[in-house]
């Protein structure tokens, strides 16, 4: 694939990160030596010096470091990143190498190659996708009942509907209509822009390896509140046909 057109950049939403972003930005530069992407890194004031560590890396590779201070929130932190890219496509991924960089130019052709396709995603459960054996039971238990709430959310067929890591079209996004809690925000793009064409490409989710995970109760709690509300948003819509 040619990494020169489409346009592209990634926007990662960080706190407390720094020991997985040099690693992140090495395999991502691995992945596009000859065409370095923008990396948007938008970082909610982490205490442990994600910024500084950016801002080192930006010497090496093309950052855009957006420090946060008024805000809080992985899905926040997401549109403000979206809001920041000027490409024509957009990869969003977590930092905390759980999502493979080498699946990024896959996700990128699902679009380049089909102006019909909304969005293409980083699936862990379509033939071929897989999750870390490390990943833990009770992690595994949610993740399994996040996507059993979510699936008459889904468009048909879409299997990871849930995942953190996607790619789209800048040009397709209006981000006004967003309106996350917590940090599922690819499925609320899906559900707020009525996107059906999703792609899914096959990736091995893997365990984050440094720091400590945000899933934590309360967000679990701000899940389920963000569901409610994406169902009353569809029966409001669909009451108004």
């Amino acid at each position: 694939m040619n990494t020169k057109s489409p346009s592209l950049s990634i926007a990662v939403p960080t706190y407390n990160e720094r020991d997985n972003l040099r690693p992140l930005v090495d395999r991502l530069w691995q992945v596009f030596r000859e065409a370095p992407p923008t990396l948007i890194v938008v970082d909610d004031n982490s205490p442990d010096g994600t910024a500084d560590v950016a801002r080192e890396l930006a010497s090496e590779y093309p950052i855009d470091l957006f420090v946060r201070t008024a805000e809080r929130g992985l899905a926040t932190a997401i549109i403000a990143g979206l809001a920041r890219a000027t490409t024509d496509i957009v990869v969003v991924m977590d930092a905390d190498l759980s999502h493979p960089p080498e699946a990024i130019p896959t996700l990128v052709e699902a679009l380049a190659k089909d102006a019909a396709v909304q969005m293409s995603i980083g699936s862990r459960f379509v033939p071929g996708g897989e999750v870390d054996l490390d990943w833990p039971l009770h992690r595994r238990m949610v993740s399994r009942v996040g996507r059993w709430l979510a699936a008459p959310l889904s468009p048909r067929g879409v299997r990871d509907v849930v995942s953190g890591f996607f790619a789209v079209r800048r040009a397709a996004l209006r981000l006004g209509d967003l309106k996350p809690i917590g940090y599922k925000i690819g499925l609320e793009l899906i559900v707020r822009h009525r996107w059906t064409r999703i792609v899914e490409v096959p990736i091995r989710f893997s365990d984050r390896k440094a720091g400590q995970t945000k899933l934590n109760f309360s967000e679990n709690l701000r899940y389920l509140r963000h569901l409610l509300r994406l169902y009353g948003h569809v029966l409001t819509r669909k009451a108004s046909n």
